[in-house]
């Protein structure tokens, strides 16, 4: 029986069947929510603020486990950074296409990216694909890594409904590797990447983040992966086709996304 087929009659999202959340000791658990919080609100804090803020919440912590830390979330200041590595043949870095561009339509730019995600006992990290001119969520993924595959699969997943023209993303290495890069070539999606350090160039899909944690990871509290699967299930569902978005003329994204 296929991974498909198991996970379908189990109801899971295939990317949670064999994960378990990774883990950190609990006062490590407990200053990454702080700084994944914290992060959303002002995303221009590295290490060093980052640091600052902790120890004004009572942790006694050096700036070299926040370092640690925020390099587990995947996480860096938002400001433009001096380019001091050459890259390497297999992770070309594309340009930025979406400068002044009109954005008319569904299916016109998608985009993709990553972020942390607390469990009462561990964490994982969460992959989406938004389109760029409805917000529809197009596909997610969830994993314990940031090995690149979860977001290889969730790509190849979401090409198989409809492509975009463009697909943004950042620089980090899941979407500059060249599985993910060549399976857009192969598609004729032209590719376009946020400068490094400039995270608002993705500002659609940062929007989302602050949306699925303050209207359901914070507020919730999962203790499972299974329990994280089942309510962002259930929250994409919602945000997709039920909840309005002052931006869009307080239409859904479904009903811009779906025409």
């Amino acid at each position: 029986m296929s991974l498909r087929h198991q996970c379908d009659l189990l109801g899971l999202h295939r990317s949670t069947y064999y994960y378990e959340p990774a883990s950190e000791s609990a006062e490590n658990l407990a200053m990454m929510r702080l700084i994944d919080a914290q992060y959303l609100k002002t995303p221009f804090y590295g290490w060093r603020r980052m640091t600052a803020y902790l120890q004004g919440e009572g942790y006694l912590v050096n700036h070299k486990r926040v370092q640690r830390l925020m390099r587990l979330m995947g996480l860096q200041a938002v400001y433009p950074k001096p380019k001091t590595t050459v890259a390497s043949p297999e992770h070309k870095v594309y340009p930025y296409l979406l400068r002044q561009l009109a954005i008319t339509r569904p299916n016109q730019v998608w985009s993709a990216d990553i972020t942390y995600v607390p469990l009462l006992s561990g964490f994982m990290y969460l992959v989406a694909i938004i389109d760029w001119f409805s917000r529809y969520v197009v596909n997610w993924h969830l994993s314990n890594t940031l090995d690149g595959r979860f977001c290889l699969d969730a790509l190849q997943e979401a090409l198989e409904a409809a492509r975009p023209e463009i697909f943004n993303t950042d620089q980090g290495v899941q979407f500059t590797a060249l599985p993910f890069t060549s399976c857009l070539e192969r598609a004729g999606i032209r590719i376009s990447m946020d400068g490094r350090g400039r995270a608002l160039d993705n500002i659609f899909i940062e929007r989302l983040w602050r949306s699925v944690k303050y209207e359901d990871i914070y507020l919730k509290d999962y203790a499972s992966v299974p329990d994280l699967d089942t309510g962002l299930e259930s929250y994409f569902r919602f945000y997709n086709h039920d909840r309005p978005h002052q931006s869009l003329g307080y239409r859904t994204p479904a009903e811009l996304h779906l025409v």
